[in-house]
């Protein structure tokens, strides 16, 4: 594997899922793997999770690990072609990405859309860049339209709770105060469209994905029946898709908050979120402090999602 942006890198899911079965049974069985070599990390944008899991997936691996904030302590960073650099920024994309290449051997990168200029967003311009000037594999830690280390986690979590082969596994749309990219619920429903699950999305009307991810999802505008019997909840929100309202909030309704009354009409369901989370409108305290709440587990398998893609991408070399 020489790159890593979406579900069709990893190939085989029941094998990827095995893989990473193992490196969760005995996360340092591939230490020799990583040795004197190094990953360098680089966000665009801030990161909890991401940085903390990939890190660790890295050092379990015998990595070193550089981590460079592009806004904090580098030189600001041109990213378009044809620009006259007369203003903050000071280095052009195109020199600093060979650069980073000399320094390590695998470049994990994260860069959000900007939630402007829809075409700019979806040809994924920063990474796509990486991957062709860098000179080394290239993984996503979240662009501007997919996130697949949190899909893989997902994938990893309904596989680890699951009680029955075939799961129904609702991903709905929850209110927010601010414009959020769609690159967690495309990266999702890519996933889920990967397996034989029964996958739904619910979503208020404007709130449609690009057809592209939606695939073969059954689309449901009534919450509440979406909901019914539902094995997983997968709640999300994120901002317009669709022209003339792209990167647009529409709706803040709070009716679409995922609370105790809404898993009542589920088969008991697990909750899922990929944090951080918005309590009080995404979801409630109660549903998300309950049980079945499986937020936390979810969040520690990122670090098995990532040593899985680091691993494959090291054997490469």
């Amino acid at each position: 594997m020489k790159k890593f942006t979406n579900v069709a890198d990893i190939g085989d899911l029941d094998k990827a899922l095995a893989e990473a079965a193992d490196i969760k049974r005995n996360r340092f069985a591939y230490t020799g793997l990583g040795r004197n070599k190094t990953l360098m990390m680089i966000f665009f944008n801030s990161s909890l999770r991401t940085r903390l899991s990939t890190q660790k997936a890295a050092m379990n691996l015998g990595m070193n690990v550089i981590v460079l904030d592009v806004n904090q302590g580098a030189w600001k960073l041109e990213t378009e072609r044809g620009v006259i650099m007369d203003g903050d920024k000071a280095e052009h994309l195109l020199e600093a990405i060979p650069v980073m290449g000399c320094y390590c051997d695998i470049i994990g990168v994260r860069s959000f859309a900007g939630l402007k200029d829809k075409k700019e967003d979806y040809e994924d311009r920063v990474i796509e860049q990486f991957i062709k000037y860098s000179g080394r594999p290239v993984f996503s830690m979240e662009a501007a339209t997919r996130h697949p280390l949190q899909s893989f986690a997902d994938l990893i979590t309904i596989e680890e709770f699951k009680t029955k082969p075939r799961p129904k596994v609702v991903m709905t749309w929850a209110p927010h105060p601010r414009a959020l990219p769609q690159a967690v619920p495309n990266s999702f429903a890519e996933w889920m469209n990967a397996t034989d699950y029964d996958f739904v999305i619910t979503h208020p009307r404007g709130y449609e994905l690009d057809p592209m991810f939606v695939g073969n999802a059954k689309v449901e505008y009534d919450q509440r029946k979406a909901l019914e019997g539902a094995d997983f909840v997968y709640a999300k929100n994120w901002s317009a898709y669709a022209d003339p309202n792209y990167g647009k909030v529409l709706s803040t309704d709070r009716s679409w908050t995922v609370d105790a009354e809404k898993m009542a009409l589920t088969d008991n369901a697990f909750f899922m979120h990929c944090l951080p989370v918005r309590r009080n409108m995404i979801v409630t305290d109660e549903v998300i402090e309950s049980d079945r709440s499986i937020v936390i587990p979810e969040a520690a398998n990122r670090e098995i999602s990532a040593q899985t893609v680091i691993k494959r991408l090291l054997e490469s070399l």
